[in-house]
């Protein structure tokens, strides 16, 4: 009887495409049978992995097996993997993405051509304030740019190009590695296929130079703290003519004095007197963007926290923004006037005698009868 393809994979019924990807990857890592040679159950379970994957990745597979189950998926006609050839042959790409090389049992490769450029990373780091309300800044990054001397070809004027010896034209080597055929770059011509009698004297026959060049980066408003920009054909010039690289720009947030982050709210704190929590007052809050007044009410207590609505950080998927959070904080004066002393006895004497009568005089008639 065939276990249920979510329970082979190990993945919820709500898994996400990706996540169902990365649990096969991880099954058909431990179960390939050049790990397990001669192993029967490896070779059965990794079958099995297989046959789930492909059910579960394709949309339509998928919902019929939600509601019909594999009885659903025989009436459609599919029958499974018999043997790990067919798993190859279906996944070919995949194992590449999973393995970094190929399986040998997917598509032939085609001989060299433009290659894309590399995709480049660039860690920023902007205030508080900046990260709140957007800002845009200049950077300045070195990336491989295409020699305009030879046009990216590597060759002088007068070089002729002659095949690889060694890749006979094919920009790449292949070995054995048990169960794999490894593919990667030819050394000799590093992977062109060809090799260049006399190389530009710029470039020094690469096709690319490194540049530094400067780039306006716009930084929306609502970032944090890791938050990553694609900048699209940013990155280094391809090889061959090849398509550009991305530029990811990696976001750092300085911390502030006064105001922390708490998701997509502001918390802080307000010292305030004592007369002022006891009398009420309105003061003013400094916020993200100018200020704003607010009430406190008579008889706030210390570590009351209001809430300003909509004064947090923007969000960066377009909801609603956050809020500002005030924590009221009660500082008490180390130094005091005279004045300031006789008006505190008189209201310390005052205290006194409501306790007196009140909860104090309680507390005492409870401990005469006990």
């Amino acid at each position: 009887m065939k276990r249920d393809y979510y329970e082979v994979l190990g993945v919820s019924r709500q898994a996400t495409v990706e996540e169902i990807k990365k649990a096969y990857r991880k099954l058909a890592l431990k179960y390939h049978p050049d790990r397990n040679p001669g192993n029967k159950e490896a070779e059965e379970a990794f079958k099995e992995a297989a046959e789930a994957y492909e059910v579960l990745r394709d949309p339509d597979k998928r919902r019929l097996y939600d509601v019909h189950g594999h009885q659903g998926l025989s009436g459609a006609g599919f029958q499974g993997f018999s043997a790990a050839d067919d798993i190859f042959s279906t996944f070919s790409d995949l194992f590449e993405d999973f393995f970094g090389f190929s399986t040998g049992q997917g598509r032939s490769r085609t001989g060299p051509g433009p290659e894309r450029g590399s995709d480049l990373r660039f860690d920023i780091t902007i205030e508080f304030l900046e990260a709140a309300t957007g800002t845009e800044k200049e950077i300045e990054i070195e990336r491989l740019e295409t020699c305009r001397e030879c046009g990216g070809s590597g060759a002088d004027r007068d070089s002729q190009v002659i095949t690889c010896p060694t890749c006979r034209g094919s920009g790449h080597v292949v070995r054995s590695e048990g169960f794999f055929q490894v593919s990667s770059s030819c050394p000799e011509c590093m992977g062109r296929g060809t090799i260049i009698t006399n190389p530009c004297g710029t470039c020094a026959g690469r096709g690319r130079i490194p540049e530094r060049q400067t780039i306006k980066v716009r930084i929306p408003a609502g970032v944090d703290t890791g938050s990553r920009l694609r900048l699209r054909n940013e990155g280094e010039a391809g090889r061959l003519g090849g398509p550009r690289g991305d530029l990811y720009i990696v976001i750092h947030v300085e911390p502030h004095e006064f105001f922390k982050r708490q998701g997509n709210d502001v918390f802080c704190e307000v010292p305030v007197s004592i007369a002022q929590v006891c009398l009420g007052d309105t003061i003013e809050i400094p916020t993200l963007n100018g200020s704003e007044q607010l009430k406190i009410p008579a008889g706030t207590q210390s570590g009351k926290v209001f809430r300003l609505k909509g004064k947090g950080f923007p969000d960066l998927r377009g909801f609603s923004p956050g809020d500002q959070l005030i924590k009221i904080k009660i500082v008490t004066p180390t130094k005091l006037t005279e004045r300031q002393k006789e008006l505190l006895k008189e209201f310390m004497e005052i205290e006194k005698e409501k306790k007196e009568g009140g909860f104090f005089k309680k507390i005492f008639k409870k401990v005469e009868f006990s």
